[in-house]
């Protein structure tokens, strides 16, 4: 989370500020008021910003939940699809494509299997494994998956 608050926020925002201010003669009382009001203004926008993901983040979970808990195949069932089609789009990426080339090759039958975009596969794969330690977790807890609920 600190992350997301010093990518939206960042220093140079107070610091751009404070160079402007430092270009007019001001009282030295006032300039340190304005400096504290403005340390307040910044703190307060973190914190709004942090409360947003933290809401955000707490709703997903929620969203998760539900969905996990689903007796419905098609909502319970989209994530292991999709870990599934990834699965198979690595195997077939690394493992029957060069041995299928291997061994048309060894027939003098060339052939070439087209590349898959492996960038948005995996992308897509490390989204669903950081999603799949979740569920990890509450395998090793002993909540039961959806499958078992039927």
């Amino acid at each position: 989370m600190a992350s997301i608050v010093s990518a939206l926020t960042g220093s140079s925002f107070t610091d751009g500020i404070s160079k402007i201010l430092s270009l007019f003669k001001i009282d030295p009382n006032q300039a340190a008021q304005h400096a504290a009001d403005l340390a307040k203004i910044q703190t307060d926008y973190e914190t709004a910003v942090l409360t947003a993901a933290s809401q955000q983040a707490i709703a997903q979970a929620a969203t998760n939940t539900a969905e996990a808990g689903s007796k419905n195949f098609f909502v319970a069932a989209w994530r292991p699809a999709i870990g599934w089609v990834c699965g198979l789009g690595l195997l077939t990426q690394f493992i029957i494509s060069p041995i299928a080339t291997w061994v048309a090759s060894l027939c003098n039958h060339p052939i070439t299997f087209p590349p898959l975009d492996m960038g948005t596969l995996l992308t897509l794969l490390l989204g669903m494994l950081g999603l799949g330690t979740m569920r990890t977790v509450e395998k090793v807890q002993g909540i039961p998956d959806s499958h078992s609920l039927k």
